[in-house]
């Protein structure tokens, strides 16, 4: 089910973005995403997720549970033609690091978001510069992103001081959001990342980003099928 948008007295349209830490999926959309929002002057809202807990949520099987069929296609030609295709250099294998604990790195997401010059913060964090460059260090140069000392060091070639969030990245506050985003997410029946949400439209997968900037031009008509 699809909850109904936040009220808001902006003028500016905004998308929510649900996504983890280390999606592939949502690293190949990236710049693709933000043409599309700079194109139509939309604020891009950054909702980090427990990615596993939405999965299993959604009744699809756990990624360990999954046959080598369907990883070798969905996580391995899917992920390398969709990188060719958007113009993404990308690693050709599963990252080194990829199955370890999130929460840190994703703290700092979460931070970066709750601190971000879209919401004023006073950190200044740029959202784009931050998630890309922690997205990009997993699936473009296979790096380990529950390492201090590597995310120290691609925060930082972006620009952006790593400490402040670094030092918050844990805290019950900010763990507090991640985990009310990633229930958010699984209210909404989202099944994965990246999960795009517009007036309450959910659009699932890098692969619907057209439809989602057709959706910022002209609304789908409202959902009535029946299953």
């Amino acid at each position: 089910m699809i909850r109904e948008p936040e009220k808001t007295t902006s003028t500016v349209r905004t998308v929510d973005f649900y996504y983890s830490a280390h999606s592939a999926f949502a690293y190949i959309g990236f710049k693709r995403m933000m043409e599309i929002m700079s194109a139509h002057n939309v604020q891009l809202l950054h909702r980090p997720i427990k990615l596993a807990t939405v999965v299993y949520a959604s009744g699809a099987q756990q990624f360990s549970e999954r046959s080598d069929i369907h990883n070798n296609y969905y996580f391995g030609r899917e992920i390398e033609r969709w990188a060719e295709f958007r113009n993404m250099d990308i690693i050709s294998h599963t990252p080194t690091y990829h199955h370890e604990n999130l929460d840190l790195v994703s703290g700092m997401l979460v931070a970066g978001a709750e601190q971000g010059v879209e919401q004023g913060g006073e950190l200044g964090v740029d959202m784009e510069k931050l998630a890309f460059a922690i997205l990009e260090s997993h699936w473009r140069y296979d790096s380990d992103l529950t390492d201090v000392d590597t995310l120290t060091k691609a925060v930082l070639e972006v620009g952006i001081d790593p400490k402040p969030l670094l030092d918050i990245a844990l805290s019950p506050e900010i763990i507090k959001i991640y985990e009310k985003n990633t229930k958010d997410a699984i209210a909404l029946g989202a099944l994965g990342s990246p999960t795009f949400v517009l007036d309450g439209d959910m659009f699932y997968g890098q692969d619907r980003l057209e439809l989602l900037e057709r959706a910022l031009v002209k609304p789908f008509a409202p959902h009535k099928f029946v299953t």
